[in-house]
C-alpha cells in the first residue's frame, strides 16, 4: 500500500469520528460555551462550531500547498470566523456563526477532498518539499504537512469536543 493511502485511511477515520462527536447537536447547543459553577461563569474552549469552521479552512490551504486543483475552499466568510488565532465566542443567539448545518457541509466537503487528493499521491509526491513557503517553515515535506494536517490536527479539535460534550451534560460520542 503506497503511504498516501495510509495518511487517507487514517484520515477517514477521523472524519467518522467528527461524525459520532456532532451526530446529537443542535443549532442550539453548536455554538455555546459551557458554564460552571454558582455564579455560571463561562468555560473558555472552543466548542464545535468553531473547531469544525477552523477545520473547513485548512483543506484548501492543503490542497493549495501540494499543487492540487480543488473544490474545497470554504466559504468565505469562514476565514475571518476561524483561521488560527481568531476567538471562540459563545453564540448565544445563533449569529456569530453559521448554522451547524453550513459549517458541518463546508468541512465534510472540504475534508471528502483533501482526503481523496491524497489517496492519489505517490510516495515520490509525498517526499517533494512543500511549495507553500509558509507552510514549509512547519511541514518540510508534503507528507508531512498530510500527515499532522489530516490526523494530528484534526484528532486535537475533535479530541476539544470530546471534552466540550461532557462539559455540556452530554454522553460520550
Amino acid at each position: 500500500m503506497p503511504f498516501a493511502e495510509a495518511i487517507a485511511s487514517s484520515a477517514k477515520r477521523m472524519r467518522g469520528y467528527s461524525e459520532r462527536v456532532t451526530k446529537d447537536l443542535t443549532d442550539s447547543n453548536f455554538g455555546r460555551l459551557p458554564k460552571w459553577g454558582m455564579q455560571g461563569d463561562v468555560i473558555k474552549c472552543n466548542h464545535p462550531a468553531w473547531v469544525f469552521g477552523h477545520l473547513a479552512v485548512y483543506p484548501a490551504r492543503i490542497l493549495n500547498a501540494l499543487g492540487v486543483k480543488h473544490h474545497a475552499d470554504a466559504p468565505a466568510n469562514f476565514e475571518s470566523l476561524f483561521k488560527d488565532g481568531m476567538p471562540c465566542h459563545d453564540d448565544i443567539t445563533g449569529t456569530i456563526y453559521p448554522p451547524m448545518k453550513t459549517v458541518m457541509a463546508a468541512y465534510f466537503k472540504a475534508i471528502d477532498a483533501v482526503i481523496e487528493a491524497t489517496g492519489k499521491l505517490s510516495d515520490a509526491d509525498l517526499a517533494k518539499p512543500v511549495a507553500d513557503e509558509n507552510m514549509k517553515k512547519h511541514f518540510p515535506t508534503n507528507g508531512e504537512l498530510l500527515i499532522f494536517m489530516l490526523n494530528n490536527h484534526i484528532a486535537l479539535h475533535v479530541g476539544q469536543i470530546s471534552t466540550w460534550r461532557r462539559t455540556m451534560g452530554l454522553p460520550p460520542a
